[in-house]
């Protein structure tokens, strides 16, 4: 009888703790967080610059602008992975300047090809999921941590998300007669990090290059994805010409 009853109570114990312990896992899996992975891509030439190196590599008050944007991550998220994309031909010279500058921040180091599509793809054959992968512009240094936040935030519901800013100019169509004007509220001006949950991601680069793929946002929409906007950081700009390098020079040192 004593046997029965303890075998009775141990049923009864067990029915009750294994699906609370169970519906505690799923929760405790439902709001867990996708680990966080930036992959930088920065193969530009320096040509639109006139200068005679890369410009990923020129600097802005003694330190190349892609250590700025490596850094703007590093500064977010301590723990976040970070995968950087250089030409081949430019790896052994970065090396040199991150010994030169002492940057010690970790990251590790992918040959890009010989295109941006090819290069991202190059990039994403490190990237393992579970995650969310923020692809960014390697001369966009000064992404706001709160842009940053935004982006990964959405990211974890929505799966694709990218920040984006109002235009502040009147904007014209181009026509077989001329042009035509448009409504500037219908347009947005689109930034980097694009934020995509990596297997969605891995998936859409499995596509053949198109020309429509402008971005990683145009090459997720090939696959039928819906595209998310949240609000970017107008500072947030891409440094490709020498006035947007006088630009960063300023904000950079405003913001020190």
């Amino acid at each position: 009888m004593l046997l029965i009853c303890v075998l009775k109570f141990t049923h009864v114990i067990y029915s009750f703790l294994i699906p609370k312990c169970l519906s505690l896992f799923q929760i405790h899996c439902f709001f867990m967080k996708k680990p966080r992975i930036a992959l930088i891509v920065a193969g530009g030439k320096g040509e639109r610059m006139n200068a005679n190196i890369p410009k990923q590599f020129l600097e802005i008050q003694g330190k190349p602008i892609l250590m700025y944007t490596i850094e703007a991550f590093y500064r977010f998220d301590i723990k976040i992975q970070l995968i950087i994309v250089l030409p081949e031909v430019q790896i052994a010279f970065w090396q040199t300047l991150c010994k030169k500058h002492a940057f010690t921040i970790p990251h590790q180091i992918v040959p890009g090809g010989q295109t941006r599509f090819q290069s991202v793809k190059n990039g994403l054959k490190s990237v393992n999921t579970p995650s969310l992968i923020a692809v960014h512009d390697g001369v966009r240094p000064l992404v706001s941590a709160e842009t940053l936040e935004t982006c990964f935030v959405a990211a974890e519901k929505l799966d694709a998300v990218i920040p984006v800013v109002d235009s502040i100019d009147s904007i014209r169509k181009l026509t077989n007669n001329g042009s035509i004007s448009v409504n500037r509220t219908e347009y947005k001006f689109v930034q980097t990090p694009q934020v995509f949950d990596a297997e969605l991601l891995k998936k859409a680069y499995e596509q053949e290059f198109s020309i429509l793929f402008t971005d990683d946002a145009s090459v997720v929409e090939g696959i039928g994805k819906k595209i998310h906007l949240v609000e970017g950081n107008r500072e947030n700009i891409k440094i490709t010409t020498e006035i947007d390098l006088k630009i960063a020079e300023f904000l950079i040192q405003k913001q020190n």
